[in-house]
């Protein structure tokens, strides 16, 4: 199939968070099960800056209305590394030559409806300026939810193209919508009477995620207990309704591991590579090493407790603080390592000062880090809100770091609780809880510090998750799969609409 994918990140050229991750593996994972794929990104500042990725100039130049007035942006062109996968980026330095993606400061920027309309009607007019006439067009998240809306409104009946090609969204967040002004309509040049609650209107306003979901052929999400979460009202942030009309065209796909990346036996950060056969030996001095870098007292028999991620609710840093002086009582080291709301920030750095050479807080990004810390903490916090998929109790799955995680989302299908039975039939890979309480965090926590002290049952479990695959070639197939089945649906409606013709 020819594939063409648009997302406003794609690692290594330009990453905020996971969403970065999946479209820096999922289009090379696609082409090495014999597919065409290419991605539209948008040329940010990162991307101009990187030094990893060559970025060849094209003659392409794309001109799209925007209200008013034509904004036009040259094309440029790159190769994902160690793939054939073509990226298109879109260089139009009033929109994306800025310090962040989204924002700074903590806040969006105020044209980000404008920024997004531009990518998403450049994306399909570059299409039909290469005239690419992809089987599958693919967009992820509400940056590029438009492009579903242009695709079937005005670029199929005003121009014929695309006919044969389907929509797939895929959900990596629904928390994060793209909802702006109902004003904001006049920029994207598409026809009022589409601005009503069954099409692009929610509560009043633009919303791109929910055109996105009305008109794509299909939606997936990034695990499956999240997609019977979100047509629920607790965790649908209110297009649980929508999605629930949508339900017979959504999947729910895990989020893969680049391997390649992530894997304690080759990673060149950390100070000792290891295997499941060796991860007693290798953990040991990653562990010490940890300690000793973070000013942390060096001790083997100290459990080394980690969370690495966003400083933001969702992620259940409450439950933490909430708990952290009974954690700490109980002997623990504790490590955390990201940037985000200024509250979480200042009560981590505060908690580093009140318990030195037991608490370590990294208030930044720092990717390396990360690795160090993977491969040197015994247990891993994941206490979310909700999680659609995550991706740290993958890594530490990997890396022989117990997770303790909540059983929400992707963290509920990839995390096996530790149960006799489960121990007895050696599917256990970690410690999972489920009401958003402190004290059912405390006691998931209790139980795996009273396993640790157990060394055959520890190093069955670290053993247990180490052998895990989730690597990308696995989650391409799932979507191929998807792909086929909705491909097979559209060719089935022209089927029909040529003998009614």
């Amino acid at each position: 199939m020819r594939i063409a994918m648009a997302a406003p990140e794609m690692a290594p050229l330009a990453k905020v968070g996971g969403l970065g991750d999946v479209l820096g593996a999922l289009p090379a994972a696609l082409e090495k099960l014999g597919h065409e794929v290419s991605v539209v990104l948008p040329f940010y500042r990162q991307v101009a800056q990187n030094e990893t990725v060559p970025i060849r100039p094209t003659v392409h130049v794309v001109t799209v209305p925007i209200g008013t007035r034509k904004v036009w942006a040259r094309v440029h062109r790159a190769t994902l590394p160690d793939s054939g996968v073509e990226v298109y980026l879109i260089d139009c330095p009033e929109y994306y030559d800025r310090p962040e993606i989204y924002g700074t400061g903590g806040r969006d920027y105020k044209d980000n409806a404008e920024r997004f309309v531009f990518l998403c009607r450049a994306a399909v007019e570059l299409w039909r300026l290469l005239e690419l006439s992809p089987d599958v067009i693919h967009v992820h998240d509400w940056p590029t939810g438009l492009i579903p809306v242009y695709v079937a409104e005005m670029y199929r009946p005003r121009y014929g193209c695309f006919d044969r090609t389907v929509t797939v969204l895929t959900i990596h967040n629904l928390a994060y919508q793209g909802q702006f002004w109902h004003w904001d309509m006049v920029l994207t040049g598409l026809d009022w009477q589409l601005f009503h609650w069954q099409k692009l209107e929610f509560q009043g306003h633009l919303n791109f995620l929910k055109a996105a979901i009305v008109y794509a052929d299909g939606i997936t999400t990034v695990s499956r207990t999240y997609a019977r979460e979100i047509l629920t009202p607790e965790y649908g942030h209110g297009l649980d309704a929508v999605l629930r009309s949508r339900a017979d065209r959504l999947w729910g796909i895990i989020n893969g591991v680049d391997y390649r990346i992530w894997n304690p036996a080759t990673d060149p950060h950390i100070p000792c590579r290891y295997g499941p056969e060796t991860v007693r030996e290798g953990k040991r001095a990653c562990k010490a090493a940890l300690q000793q870098e973070l000013g942390l007292e060096v001790r083997a028999d100290r459990p080394l407790i980690a969370q690495i991620g966003r400083l933001d609710p969702q992620k259940g840093w409450d439950l933490v603080q909430s708990v952290a002086e009974q954690l700490l009582e109980r002997g623990v080291q504790y490590v955390a390592l990201g940037t985000g709301q200024t509250q979480y920030e200042q009560w981590l750095r505060a908690l580093a000062c009140e318990h030195p050479g037991q608490v370590a807080a990294l208030i930044r990004f720092d990717e390396p880090m990360a690795h160090r810390i993977e491969a040197g903490a015994d247990m891993f916090l994941m206490p979310s809100r909700f999680e659609p998929c995550g991706l740290n109790q993958l890594y530490s799955l990997k890396y022989g770091t117990v997770p303790i995680v909540r059983a929400v989302g992707g963290l509920a299908d990839t995390v096996t609780d530790t149960t006799d039975e489960t121990l007895a039939n050696g599917t256990a890979t970690g410690f999972v809880f489920r009401e958003y309480e402190p004290e059912a965090l405390l006691a998931a926590v209790d139980r795996a510090l009273r396993c640790y002290r157990d060394a055959a049952c520890w190093w069955q479990i670290v053993r247990n998750g180490m052998i895990q695959d989730w690597s990308w070639e696995r989650t391409a197939r799932e979507y191929e799969r998807v792909y086929e089945e909705l491909r097979r649906v559209r060719a089935d409606q022209a089927t029909v609409v040529s003998t009614e013709t």
